[in-house]
């Protein structure tokens, strides 16, 4: 069956030049073609990612043209403006699918607004929302190797696509031929037919007027003389992120050079995610040299934001997702009672994977935390109700343990650029009161509990990768751990149980351990990982770490 598809690729008139060359230098290796071909990149409520190349498992024009197709016949049926809002980052051939899936929709009668240039996903569900769009195309791999692309889908509301129009959407795919079933016309066309129309500056100028009036502080950053290093990691980050930093007032700046620039190869760093040290080392050492009193980095669609902070002796430390989003709650909620500008009944929003320490610092200033599944999507799902009752001022922040960050109800999904702006404007405060971020850290640690969170991750490749995470999940359903590392398993949350856990059925295990550690075992939704994260409860970082170690010794062998 797959050597009849690669066949007729092969024998196709491609319009990619890159992909005609691949399926040649395949002839003959059964391994290869059956890799490309045996199966199709699913479509879900992350839409698609996978390796760039030929055939139906790659990233290509024509799988793009497909799935657009697919999203086109879900949004006719949508009444509405029948319009999508299309953005791509700096990833390979990100603008080719962008303009790739404008023409599907186009010549589906659908209209399109797209960005003129690269612009990162809080931009994408901004526009989503601002032109009252159908649906929203991010076309981007996040922070995964420069090998990979993808293909996010949003909804109306901005937040990325539910589970039942995924399904929707997938379904008509299925019906679309891959090389021949999608309806196209150029761009040119579609412009002069106004289908394809650019998003305009009123557009984004209405983002960033949004992001700063959540500033806390506003008019701080201007007199702090904070010294930043920023890296955009080679993505959409570096325009949004700068122009947000120069309206704070914040005017030293310096960038990373190698890193500066969009470039879909990411040369200084194999692997664009800012929880990675190596991401951030030319970062770091431009840091020391400037003696900066902070370092970010955004990751290439601009959605996660992940922070290094010098200490006393002069070395920088990095933050975890989970300290960032605690320091960031602590620093917002006291401002903001400060200020008089917390609403009545406020509400904080994280996922179930980060940490308890941020329901502990909630509880102290009176703030209602909800808890959802992993995915932001879940915490916009929150925002949204919240509107729905016309309440949304109530929600004041929401966030994931993986750099994801969000203050506001103008987008629904995570926003690098927030993060950086209220980062900056924190670490602005601590220093015009004499302190630092590293010591509110080190303050609310010994207010509430030296608390660890740490992340195991482990790969499964291939095409028998997603059978082999699928076998460790029945496995551990079907022979539940009564004790981790001598610790006593006081308590199991199987996630696939809703009635049990009042949310929506998740592939998640929750071990709750005597003493006040936990363990959670997820397959990852966008990569073949299963991920376990660790939390742990020590009087000191020692005591916590090395519970840590003896929980995660005790796990690997299950997982590996």
């Amino acid at each position: 069956m797959y050597q009849e598809e690669y066949a007729r690729w092969c024998a196709a008139n491609l319009d990619d030049p890159d992909l005609a060359p691949e399926l040649a230098s395949i002839v003959g290796d059964e391994e290869a073609i059956k890799e490309r071909f045996a199966v199709a990149l699913k479509f879900g409520t992350a839409g698609l990612r996978g390796v760039i190349g030929a055939g139906t498992n790659r990233m290509n024009v024509y799988v793009v043209r497909q799935a657009t197709q697919g999203l086109a016949n879900w949004v006719k049926t949508q009444g509405g403006s029948q319009t999508v809002a299309i953005s791509y980052d700096s990833r390979i051939k990100s603008d080719v699918f962008a303009k790739a899936a404008a023409e599907v929709l186009a010549a589906n009668g659908v209209k399109v607004r797209i960005y003129k240039a690269l612009m990162p996903v809080p931009a994408l569900s901004f526009a989503t929302r601002y032109y009252k769009c159908n649906a929203g195309i991010m076309v981007t791999a996040s922070h995964n190797p420069a090998k990979y692309n993808g293909y996010k889908a949003y909804g109306p509301d901005g937040c990325q696509m539910t589970d039942e129009a995924a399904d929707v959407v997938y379904a008509e795919i299925q019906k679309t031929d891959v090389l021949t079933g999608a309806k196209t016309m150029t761009f040119e066309e579609g412009m002069a037919a106004g289908l394809i129309q650019y998003v305009e500056d009123d557009c984004c100028e209405a983002l960033y007027q949004a992001i700063e009036s959540r500033s806390v502080r506003p008019g701080l950053c201007a007199t702090a003389g904070l010294k930043l290093v920023y890296s955009p990691l080679n993505g959409s980050g570096l325009v949004p992120v700068t122009r947000i930093l120069k309206d704070l007032g914040i005017t030293d700046v310096t960038i990373v050079p190698e890193q500066k620039n969009p470039d879909g190869n990411f040369p200084t760093c194999p692997y664009p995610n800012p929880e990675i040290f190596e991401a951030l080392r030319l970062g770091l050492e431009l840091a020391e040299k400037s003696g900066a009193d902070l370092m970010l980095a955004t990751d290439p669609d601009a959605d996660r934001v992940g922070i290094a902070v010098r200490c006393k002796d002069g070395s920088y430390e990095l933050l975890s997702g989970n300290e960032v989003g605690v320091l960031l709650l602590d620093y917002i909620c006291a401002g903001r009672i400060e200020k008089g500008t917390m609403p009545k009944n406020p509400v904080m929003v994280k996922s179930i994977v980060s940490t308890p320490l941020a329901d502990k610092v909630a509880a102290h200033y009176g703030v209602e935390c909800r808890n959802v599944l992993t995915g932001f999507k879940w915490i916009g799902d929150q925002i949204a109700k919240l509107e729905a009752a016309g309440e949304v001022e109530r929600f004041i922040f929401g966030f994931e343990e993986s750099y994801g960050y969000l203050a506001g109800s103008y987008v629904r999904d995570k926003d690098a650029i927030i993060g950086s702006m209220l980062i900056c404007e924190m670490a602005a405060y601590y220093r015009s009161i004499g302190s630092s971020i590293k010591e509110e850290l080190e303050r609310i640690y010994s207010q509430y509990g030296r608390y660890l969170n740490k992340v195991d991750s482990f790969e499964f490749e291939g095409l028998s990768g997603m059978d082999k995470m699928a076998k460790i999940m029945a496995d551990l359903r079907a022979d539940h751990l009564t004790e981790i590392a001598g610790y006593k398993v006081e308590k199991v949350t199987d996630y696939k149980k809703p009635e049990e856990t009042g949310l929506p059925a998740a592939n998640v295990l929750i071990y709750t351990l005597e003493g006040g550690a936990s363990v959670i075992v997820r397959p990852s939704g966008t990569e073949p990982k299963i991920k376990a994260y660790y939390t742990t409860l020590g009087k000191d970082l020692a005591e916590a770490q090395a519970q840590k170690d003896a929980l995660s010794a005790a796990i690997k062998p299950l997982l590996a």
